[in-house]
């Protein structure tokens, strides 16, 4: 047998098209894209053809000459010749070709802002809206009333001012934007003092002093690691005329030194430092302001909106932070607040317009569907209580110790029923906010621990990464814990499902 016989049995494109299979497909997805696929698999079969080696055509040769079981052999390597073959394999390229790389996952891992899993869950609400949004016009820049462009930033500046007590407010598309924006508006070929300790480094090697070389503001750091006092702010404030009498000449180190632009403080979300320290607050940030008619910024970060102290999150919220009298402060909007992807910058009205007309406001605006979301999102807030209910991140947090036991008891409950052998116990957890937010904070969570005997926690950890939805937990003293806080109670069925 020779390699040109094996190629002369391809069938031809036209012929495997006449399949029923691939005509009903045809209409469904277009011809072209099933021509396509088709034309794909008899190029790869071809391929595959060329690529045998003499072995491989010896034993087909002896396989022809090997009586019935060779005969039934041969039979089953030529059937994937045959169109109806070729037609399904072509069929189940398309569907592969299709599937999208972006796809929901369960999360049981107990981290509630998993940056790998998406960050925040958005409210059932946000959902709805940005589907209704979306899948229409809309008046992102049109304004119904007058007839006339509207513009992007009124959409939801109004509620974010109402909810927060700013003056003013401005949406771009995270956090790192809002920095850089705010930045380059307030402190372009200025200044900027920053606490030494507060220097931090946001993720994916973005660094504070980074960002404020690419804004055009100059870095001055102040006071230490652990310490940095109001003093030390006051004595690195450079006023016009000390810059005009050029003392950097006589600094030993020929530093060139520049007008101080704004004192800025950069809230510490993602780590703590603990001991014998001391840091400037915003009040007193915001006093030696005033003195110095300088503006103050505060980067939050986590974007809470809620006094949580309840819940054991004690971190800074957004109305206490701008009720200090601060002129500017930005925070994320798929944090805490639990709403989508955002940067929003929120203070005093001067500012915030400096940076709407800025040319970088328009690199970073976001589109119609995260203004839909996050409007939705930040409706909630009007009343605490159904924000509490609503948002899942809040609601997640709030949750009780007792709450998660009984959420666990159900879930394992469902697993059991679904999967008779395994065994699945309850176990006494320590889940995170995560997300770069509240490092320190550990809530008391259950989690419910899955087994059956014979395969290790990692092979059934494996086992439901690659299922249809993927659940993903995390193994713990060679147990693999599913943490229920994670969960929302309608993938309970999902999770059972996913270990059959």
């Amino acid at each position: 047998m020779k390699k040109n016989e094996l190629l002369r049995r391809l069938p031809k494109i036209d012929e495997i098209m006449k399949e029923e299979s691939l005509i009903v497909l045809s209409e469904k997805k277009g011809a072209l894209l099933v021509t396509e696929a088709v034309r794909s698999v008899i190029s790869n079969m071809r391929q595959n053809i060329l690529a045998l080696d003499e072995e491989d055509m010896a034993q087909l040769s002896a396989a022809a000459e090997d009586g019935e079981a060779g005969k039934a052999a041969l039979e089953k390597f030529f059937r994937q010749f045959e169109t109806s073959a070729v037609a399904e394999a072509a069929a189940v390229r398309l569907l592969q070709d299709e599937e999208l790389n972006l796809y929901p996952l369960i999360n049981a891992t107990g981290t509630i802002l998993h940056t790998n899993l998406g960050r925040a869950p958005i409210c059932a609400d946000a959902v709805k809206n940005v589907a209704r949004v979306s899948r229409s016009y809309s008046d992102l820049e049109y304004n119904v009333i007058k007839g006339t462009r509207g513009s992007r930033h009124d959409l939801v500046g109004n509620l974010i001012a109402e909810l927060t007590g700013a003056e003013d407010a401005m949406v771009v598309n995270n956090n790192a934007s809002a920095t850089m924006i705010v930045l380059a508006a307030m402190g372009a070929g200025k200044e900027i003092i920053v606490s030494r300790g507060e220097l931090v480094e946001i993720g994916g090697a973005f660094r504070i002093p980074d960002i404020m070389a690419q804004s055009g503001a100059f870095l001055t750091e102040v006071g230490t690691s652990n310490k940095t006092k109001v003093s030390d702010y006051e004595k690195a404030i450079m006023t016009k005329e000390m810059v005009a009498s050029e003392p950097w000449k006589n600094d030993p180190r020929g530093i060139r030194r520049f007008e101080t632009g704004a004192l800025m403080k950069v809230h510490k979300s993602n780590y703590d430092i603990v001991g014998f320290t001391e840091e400037a607050s915003l009040e007193e940030l915001v006093e030696l302001g005033k003195k110095h008619d300088l503006p103050v910024i505060f980067d939050m970060g986590n974007g809470l909106m809620l006094d949580m102290s309840e819940y054991g999150l004690n971190e800074p919220n957004i109305p206490a932070s701008l009720s200090t009298g601060i002129d500017v402060m930005l925070f994320s909007g798929d944090k805490l607040l639990g709403g989508p992807q955002a940067g929003i910058i929120v203070g005093k009205k001067k500012y915030i317009s400096r940076m709407k007309k800025h040319p970088l406001a328009r690199a970073m605006r976001v589109d119609k569907m995260t203004f839909a979301a996050l409007e939705a999102t930040l409706v909630k807030y009007k009343d605490p209580a159904i924000a509490l209910r609503d948002i899942p991140v809040l609601n997640m947090i709030a949750g009780s110790s007792d709450d998660m036991k009984a959420k666990a008891g159900r879930l394992a409950e469902i697993i059991k029923a679904a999967n008779p052998g395994l065994t699945a116990e309850l176990i006494e957890v320590k889940d995170q906010i995560g997300g770069g937010s509240a490092p320190s904070v550990r809530l008391d969570g259950w989690a419910v621990a899955v087994g059956d005997g014979g395969r290790s926690a990692a092979s059934i950890e494996r086992r439901l990464r690659k299922a249809d939805v993927p659940v993903i937990g995390r193994i713990h003293d060679d147990r693999l814990l599913l943490c229920v806080r994670t969960i929302f109670e309608n993938e309970f069925d999902l999770v059972a499902e996913a270990l059959k």
